[in-house]
């Protein structure tokens, strides 16, 4: 087995082959001068289980490219086995045509990735969890909330997951079962690209703490929004937990500015935008991904750990 990882996620990779005590695959991953990504693999990977830690988050067309070139490069080496862990995928949010002419580009990305000659597919949290059906070849896909059922520091008996919307019931519900915590929903309706209505809280928030739980931070808005509702809604105190910290330019103006008390996130994406005040790295990816190259490599199962969990 040899791993090798890509620049968006170097302090991963290194966790990674330090918790699985093996050294790091080499590889040369750099810039032409006219920008095209270059790639070239620093060691005989020939008839070897090879696996690439890349998370396409921003700069997410730089970030893919380079992770498509890596595949690219381990098939033509004659690896026997490419598995890519993206912790976190990119376009995951485009994911159907929800108007006319526009692509589905989740399935775009799929498609990108199998031909390159990838094998099999690691990634945790996809923002909709069909997009594993866009894929020919296995995905083993982890539900993020795993990341956050260990050493969660709030107190449990005033606590409330709220789930920020009625599709993230599916992300949220598993959370507050571990947890053994109620759960409460946010109503809203997305006018646009834009402009989100926020309509009302279900469920019971008054004098609780109330945990918002989603998958992405991006600009943060809809998160200051629900946070506001919430507020309105009775909440004592407002916090929020992220798999992936993706934010934007904006981001740290809008939840430094915000209810929001304490965001704690896990390190599948290192932001290269400023990370809002509030936002702490106490959750790391790096035990369950590791064991789930480790099963791979065995051929174990790797749905056990989610189960067990």
């Amino acid at each position: 087995m040899v791993i090798f990882g890509g620049n968006a996620s170097k302090e991963l990779f290194q966790k990674i082959c330090k918790f699985l005590k093996i050294s790091t695959g080499r590889a040369v991953i750099s810039k032409f001068p006219d920008g095209e990504t270059r790639v070239q693999i620093g060691e005989n990977v020939r008839g070897k289980d090879t696996f690439i830690i890349q998370s396409t988050s921003p700069p997410i067309n730089d970030n893919l490219m380079e992770l498509l070139l890596m595949i690219d490069a381990l098939k033509r080496a004659s690896a026997r086995r490419v598995t890519a862990v993206i912790p976190y995928f990119g376009y995951a949010r485009q994911d159907r045509k929800h108007k006319g002419r526009v692509p589905v580009s989740a399935r775009l990305v799929a498609d990108l990735i199998e031909t390159a000659g990838v094998s099999r597919v690691l990634t945790i949290d996809l923002h909709a969890p069909q997009i594993q059906g866009f894929f020919k070849i296995p995905v083993d896909h982890f539900p993020g909330h795993i990341a956050f059922e260990d050493g969660f520091q709030e107190d449990l008996k005033n606590l409330v997951v709220v789930a920020p919307d009625a599709g993230s019931i599916q992300r949220a519900g598993p959370f507050a079962n571990k947890l053994k915590v109620p759960l409460a929903i946010i109503d809203k309706r997305r006018m646009s690209e834009k402009k989100i209505i926020v309509r009302t809280v279900i469920g019971d928030v008054k004098g609780k703490t109330a945990l918002l739980a989603d998958d992405i931070i991006a600009t943060g808005g809809t998160m200051v929004a629900d946070a506001e509702a919430l507020a309105r809604g009775g909440a004592k105190k407002i916090i929020a937990c992220a798999t992936h910290g993706v934010f934007s330019p904006k981001s740290k103006n809008t939840l430094d500015n915000s209810g929001i008390e304490k965001i704690y996130l896990t390190d599948s994406v290192k932001s290269v935008f400023s990370l809002p005040d509030r936002a702490v790295y106490e959750h790391s990816v790096t035990s369950f991904l590791a064991e789930g190259i480790r099963r791979i490599n065995e051929n174990l199962s790797v749905g056990e750990i989610i189960e067990h969990t």
